[in-house]
């Protein structure tokens, strides 16, 4: 009996010294995490399960009382009277995004800020950018590793550490909002509310039925006016506008918190969107025959030989939507504005959205712009019937759209040819039409230039294209006509960034091992970012050098200068 009970004491001691090692371990080397996915260390079973299940009322007071008790520990926290008031969401690679509440001004710019967390930990915090419908500023800041994994994740509070004054804790610290199960903007049009929401229709194709759900205006989820949701495709969300009386609005301000309810459960899901009651234009502004539209991250060094080059064959207004970038984007915009172009940005940080970012443009394009293309920064849109062309003209695109006897047309589908990195081992200085001139022998995929009218109520679209209403019909352009230049995969340094930023909700993150024949895959890459042997080879089956000598002759090109008009810095 006493060997038994001696072999017990010495089990039950390994086994504490064994899980004890292994819980310093975790809270030292926390597990790497998808840049794009979901977050990879375990989540408490409330997280695990499918994010449409409701949460007892019994476990949501378990979570307040963590929450409380978490934060009653906290020695050196800085009086929530003293904090800047703000809303915070985990985005992927643990990063946070703090949001201030419309009412709040931005800090002076040279304010020093950290976000604060429990035990007096903090990271800083880096100005983002400005979310609009309202104004709101926007702050990043890294999740510390040794929260990550203490759940719940509490939402820090923004702070300057030059204040110092006695911890005042008077109510529970919220829980972290989690980018994947979230109510992210709204747009008003004539005739309702659009809303773009994570974490509801997770596979293309297959959508929830709006019955499903209902709209929610008002900061009262519980007793807000409710209206219905007249459709549910991807992430985008169409319900009826409410009367406006029935409606609270805090302070007087033309602005409503709005949220979307899943009606079976009674769950509403947490929302950084709001409601802003259309307004009557009193003059409107004659409609852009052509714009452009894409999102952009970190292009700062493409996106002057893009906009230059399109605007001289008939796009008229550059629509962007910045991703997050942290280059000079905004230095170069700027620029091209000073230039004369017309380009607008549109602060969208929203990771894995592409879908739901052009749905987005083409509701709020739709009072500028007639018909829009929807092509990446790296895409260059010409026609063999320009080659003999002394210089560009704004009719080259124009002549594309079509004819008024062909008014049922809706959408023109212009075809892709994929260049390779065509030997080059860094970006080109003169820009990537001359730098890259080796492509694939055969045409792939297609973009599209699109007629806003035409677009279905659903705002459904796929690889750049659109679902039509009906009565309207797409065209796809012969080779011959026009065809898209993609600058695809480019020298490894450019190429390699592109690979922790996949941007299309629906389509597999290169890190993860899935769909491995997908054409949405780039071949012989496997799911790190490793240079493939022979990379600045590959993809190169024709050497095309249409374009290039083109561009030459249209922008007076000089090895020695670059173009003389302006497309290319030299």
């Amino acid at each position: 009996m006493a060997r038994k009970l001696r072999t017990a004491l010495i089990t039950v001691a390994a086994s504490f010294v064994f899980l004890n090692t292994i819980y310093h371990h975790l809270l030292r080397h926390p597990p790497s995490i998808a840049t794009e996915g979901l977050l990879a260390p375990p989540l408490p079973l409330y997280l695990q399960t499918n994010p449409n299940l409701a949460l007892s009322e019994h476990k949501r007071l378990q979570l307040q009382e963590q929450e409380v008790d978490h934060y009653k520990s906290t020695r050196h926290v800085t009086s929530l009277k003293e904090t800047t008031p703000a809303v915070s969401i985990l985005l992927p690679a643990w990063e946070i995004l703090v949001v201030l509440r419309p009412e709040t001004p931005p800090p002076p710019s040279a304010a020093r800020l950290t976000c604060l967390f429990p035990n007096n930990i903090s990271s800083t915090a880096r100005p983002s950018g400005f979310l609009s419908s309202p104004y709101r500023t926007t702050f990043k800041c890294d999740f510390p590793a040794r929260l990550r994994r203490r759940f719940p994740f509490p939402q820090p509070v923004l702070n300057s550490p030059e204040k110092n004054t006695p911890p005042v804790i008077k109510s529970s610290v919220p829980e972290l909002l989690r980018w994947n199960f979230l109510v992210y903007d709204s747009i008003t049009t004539e005739d309702d509310v659009v809303l773009f929401v994570k974490g509801l229709n997770h596979r293309q194709g297959l959508s929830r039925s709006p019955s499903d759900f209902a709209c929610v205006f008002g900061d009262d989820v519980i007793n807000g006016v409710k209206t219905a949701v007249t459709s549910s495709v991807q992430e985008v969300f169409r319900c009826r506008i409410p009367k406006l009386t029935a409606v609270s609005i805090p302070g007087g301000e033309e602005r409503i918190k709005i949220s979307l309810e899943i009606s079976e459960q009674n769950r509403v899901v947490p929302s950084v969107a709001y409601y802003t009651p259309p307004r009557n234009i009193a003059i409107k502004q004659p409609k852009s025959l052509l714009c452009a539209c894409t999102m952009v991250y970190n292009v700062a060094k493409f996106l002057r030989e893009w906009v230059i080059y399109h605007s001289a064959i008939g796009v008229e207004r550059f629509i962007l939507y910045d991703n997050g970038s942290d280059d000079e984007l905004d230095r170069v915009v700027e620029d091209l504005i000073q230039s004369g172009y017309d380009v607008t940005t549109t602060f969208w940080v929203w990771a894995k959205t592409q879908e739901s970012g052009f749905s987005h443009c083409a509701v709020r394009a739709k009072d500028t712009c007639k018909w829009v293309t929807f092509i990446d920064v790296d895409e260059f849109i010409y026609s063999r019937s320009w080659l003999n062309s002394s210089s560009p003209s704004r009719e080259m695109l124009q002549a594309l759209l079509p004819k008024s006897e062909e008014s049922s047309i809706g959408q023109i589908m212009i075809g892709c040819y994929e260049f390779g990195p065509s030997n080059q081992k860094s970006n080109p200085k003169k820009g990537v039409i001359q730098g890259y001139n080796c492509r694939r022998r055969d045409e792939n995929r297609h973009k599209s230039i699109v007629l806003l009218d035409a677009i279905d109520e659903s705002l459904l679209n796929v690889i750049h294209h659109f679902r039509l209403k009906q009565g309207y019909k797409g065209k796809k352009l012969r080779i011959e006509d026009a065809v898209v230049n993609h600058y695809k995969y480019q020298a490894w340094v450019e190429f390699k960034t592109k690979f922790r930023r996949r941007v299309s909700a629906y389509v597999a993150d290169w890190t993860q091992a899935v769909n491995p024949a997908s054409k949405d895959r780039t071949p012989g890459l496997g799911y790190a970012p490793v240079e493939p042997y022979g990379w600045e080879g590959k993809f190169c089956e024709v050497y095309d050098n249409r374009l290039r000598d083109l561009t030459r002759r249209w922008f007076e090109f000089s090895l020695s200068s670059g173009y003389r008009n302006g497309l290319q810095e030299s």
